[in-house]
């Protein structure tokens, strides 16, 4: 039977091209999104990718939908890529308390949500991937940002405990931190301020959705199941831990 692959705000820019290559590869791909119905039948239409509309934000949402899933399919989630993400920026002295619990529960509540709904059965079958999206501001922190990188760099935290608890039962958890990639909502950027941004990467580009896609695939397949517990940059140079 096939692998079962989950992806989080699946429908649109990274998350998309992220659910496609992994239907490429041969994987039961189902994809999540939580906003814009029109995009995410659109997305289904053109890749067969099957969508459930829940907010990972919410525990008992993120338990009901995985049931759903698994009886839909009859099967287990195999794979689950932690996608889903928001932004409020803010300065942080002009900051409301709802913009930072906003990020907090869409970037980070949702990794213990979803992991949490689908780790114990994956511990039972003894394999599992759990690929989470962080973010180069998660490594290096970024101005009007500290509830989004905050959210990231916890990710970065989570899944170094995961990778501990349960390497012995078959599953693998690690983070890609992307840096500037070339979605819709970055190429809205007014044009001076892109090229401003542009001028900080060596490389000289932005990075293109496939790119992270392909990244996750790899992560996803038995070639990295020594890899475990790692936060992978991808980021054409712009930022060098």
């Amino acid at each position: 039977m096939e692998k079962i692959a989950l992806v989080t705000g699946g429908t649109r820019g990274i998350g998309a091209a992220i659910a496609t290559k992994l239907k490429e590869d041969g994987y039961t791909v189902v994809s999540s999104y939580v906003g814009n119905t029109e995009k995410a039948e659109e997305f289904s239409k053109n890749t067969g990718i099957k969508t459930y509309k829940f907010d990972a934000g919410y525990y008992e949402s993120c338990q009901k939908v995985v049931e759903e899933i698994e009886n839909d399919l009859g099967s287990n989630i195999d794979i689950v890529v932690n996608n889903a993400g928001i932004t409020r920026d803010k300065f942080f002295h002009k900051m409301a308390p709802e913009d930072w619990s906003a990020v907090i529960n869409t970037n980070l509540n949702s990794m213990f949500n979803i992991t949490r709904s689908v780790i114990e059965k994956m511990r039972a079958k003894k394999f599992g991937r759990i690929i989470s999206i962080g973010s180069i501001n998660g490594l290096k922190g970024q101005v009007g940002q500290s509830n989004y990188s905050a959210a990231k760099a916890g990710i970065i935290g989570f899944s170094k405990a995961i990778a501990l608890e349960n390497a012995n039962k078959g599953i693998t958890a690690n983070v890609i931190a992307p840096g500037y990639i070339a979605t819709d909502m970055v190429k809205k950027i007014d044009p001076k301020i892109l090229e401003t941004i542009v001028s900080q990467i060596p490389i000289g580009r932005l990075g293109e959705p496939d790119e992270i896609g392909s990244l996750v695939s790899y992560l996803a397949s038995d070639k990295a199941s020594f890899i475990t517990g790692a936060t992978l940059s991808i980021n054409g140079g712009q930022y060098m831990q």
